[in-house]
């Protein structure tokens, strides 16, 4: 999956679609507009196919194999054609990546499989980027999220990128790599674990006298940043591409909730 695909003859533009996830189109669709320049930055030709649906990661984690195979078969026919697909979450993208061959065992599961990307894997491994034209003036910690990080091997990657924001300083929390409770259906059916789970995160990042937390999976920074906000912390939460796009003029996760 490391290979990097160079441009058509003549020059033009690796194309690329943006698998935007629910989270991000309901949630923060700033991370998207974020995604979309990255991407554009990185020489892509970007698009956004209107016909995309979740990716079915709920489906598959809640057993329903049925439920999530038909949604699968939907993505597929949705992203047929391009170069990439590249996906602003980690657990997203492993579940196409990984778990969509192994669900449909077809060609047409591993084809798309193949050319699936995280977007800071995407950016950094295959487009070789490694720096971007963004200013902040602030002290990070970074989350790696367990899908990103355990199948599909993203660690460096966005640190990479985020070496190269003027003003910014790493502020690597203890503990940055393990679960912070979100685990989809987990933090429903075990609310008090997650919770707990949650809590040994948000120490953390406090001992680390980060201002602000990133991350790469949106349901993991709103769990993360809803505990910070019920906790009375001025920890900030954002998505990574949000930094190195240079785009935070928006509120950042949560801001304000613990007033209401």
């Amino acid at each position: 999956m490391a290979e990097t695909k160079q441009n058509k003859e003549g020059g033009a533009p690796v194309r690329v679609a943006l698998f935007v996830t629910c989270s991000v189109d309901l949630i923060r669709p700033s991370v998207g507009f974020a995604a979309v320049k990255l991407l554009e930055d990185a020489g892509c030709q970007v698009s956004v196919p209107a016909a995309q649906t979740c990716c079915g990661q709920p489906a598959y984690n809640g057993g329903d194999r049925g439920n999530a195979r038909a949604i699968a078969e939907q993505v597929i026919a949705a992203f047929a054609g391009f170069d990439y697909v590249v996906a602003p979450s980690g657990s997203c993208a492993a579940m196409i990546q990984v778990h969509y061959p192994q669900l449909l065992d077809s060609e047409a599961a591993r084809e798309l499989a193949s050319r699936t990307y995280e977007l800071m894997q995407f950016l950094v491994d295959v487009r070789g980027m490694g720096r971007v034209a963004a200013q902040l003036d602030a002290s990070v910690a970074y989350h790696d999220s367990c899908s990103g990080l355990r199948e599909l091997g993203i660690k460096e990657q966005p640190r990479t990128l985020l070496a190269s924001v003027d003003g910014l300083s790493q502020s690597d929390y203890q503990g940055s790599e393990t679960c912070c409770g979100f685990g989809g259906l987990f933090c429903v059916k075990y609310p008090d674990i997650a919770n707990k789970m949650a809590a040994d995160r948000t120490q953390a990042i406090e001992a680390s006298g980060a201002d602000m937390l990133l991350g790469g999976d949106l349901g993991c920074l709103c769990h993360l940043a809803g505990k910070l906000s019920r906790d009375g912390s001025t920890v900030q939460v954002r998505h990574v591409a949000e930094v190195l796009a240079g785009m935070t003029d928006a509120p950042a996760l949560c801001q304000g909730e613990a007033e209401k």
